[in-house]
């Protein structure tokens, strides 16, 4: 069975640039996952988004949609594809329900009401589906940007920071709807800088900088494998504590830092603290955050040297 998307060795270098944009990019994502396209600004991944929806051209490689290589076959793409770009596009003259209707009819379905009325209903735009846009909120502009992209059921879903500069509340309305459609069967593609949210929806992350993939894997796994867990231990008195993981001691409160596969157990064998004289134990687990961190800083080094 052919993968929603595959991209191999990837490069992109726009005319007059130093350097590529994209630098032998490869991954896949696969079906009825959620994939985390994540990196800083300029790292590349509005250059992939838009080579995946035939906006650009590839330098080279290869970018294929269930089997089938994007830039020989655009318009089988674009009825695989659904898209939210970063900006939200305003055609203020129309109403909601039009602005459906017409995008309808770009994919040929010209009888699609029971599709545009099931989408406004999940984006909370149904009792808002007479109103020209130009007098949507900033929020509801941004659920019609989803509709339109989701107006002609397809199979692969691109998220370009959907949740830019909305409230928190339709972010969460939102993630609810993308895990809806992920149960669905439906592949999705998110690029975000909220990575909290990715660490929450995303089965797999790819952290790019600088134009290269930087990490590719399962969520938990690259947070095991690049963060450490804080442990906080509180004492009932005075105790002296020698370890490699004490990081900080304020009076009898001792800070580790230790890493993500010792066990609570393990630890306190090591430290020699008696338990009759621990008050409170506090965990911090690490987080894809500071992962992300981590492996971006790693690569700026690499870059410099």
């Amino acid at each position: 069975m052919n993968l929603p998307l595959e991209i191999q060795d990837l490069r992109k270098q726009y005319e007059g640039a130093k350097s590529e944009a994209v630098k032998g990019i490869s991954f896949s994502v696969k079906g009825g996952e959620i994939f985390g396209l994540l990196g800083p600004n300029g790292a590349g991944k509005t250059t992939i988004i838009s080579t995946i929806t035939t906006l650009e051209q590839p330098s080279s490689g290869s970018v294929k949609v269930f089997g089938v290589e994007v830039a020989k076959d655009p318009m089988f793409t674009k009825k695989q594809i659904g898209v939210v770009h970063q900006e939200v596009i305003n055609s203020g003259f129309f109403d909601v329900q039009e602005i459906l209707e017409f995008h309808s009819g770009y994919y040929g379905l010209r009888k699609n009401k029971d599709r545009i009325d099931f989408v406004l209903s999940k984006l909370a735009l149904y009792e808002h589906r007479h109103k020209k846009v130009k007098q949507l909120s900033g929020g509801m502009k941004r659920r019609l940007m989803i509709a339109k992209a989701l107006v002609h059921n397809p199979k692969l879903l691109l998220l370009d920071e959907p949740t830019a500069g909305v409230d928190i509340r339709l972010r969460e309305d939102l993630w609810k709807f993308v895990q809806e459609l992920r149960s669905e069967g439906m592949s999705i593609l998110l690029t975000t800088h909220y990575l909290e949210e990715a660490e929450e929806l995303c089965d797999r992350v790819g952290i790019i900088n600088l134009g290269s993939l930087v990490e590719l894997g399962n969520t938990k796994d690259i947070i095991r494998q690049y963060t450490h867990k804080k442990i906080r231990l509180i004492l009932t008195e005075h105790h002296e504590v020698r370890s490699s993981y004490l990081m900080e001691v304020i009076g009898k409160e001792f800070l580790f830092v230790v890493p993500q596969n010792k066990t609570l157990g393990d630890f306190l064998n090591e430290v020699s603290i008696p338990v009759n004289i621990i008050r409170d134990v506090q965990i911090e687990e690490g987080d894809l955050e500071e992962a992300f961190l981590k492996l971006v800083s790693k690569k700026e080094v690499q870059a410099m040297q």
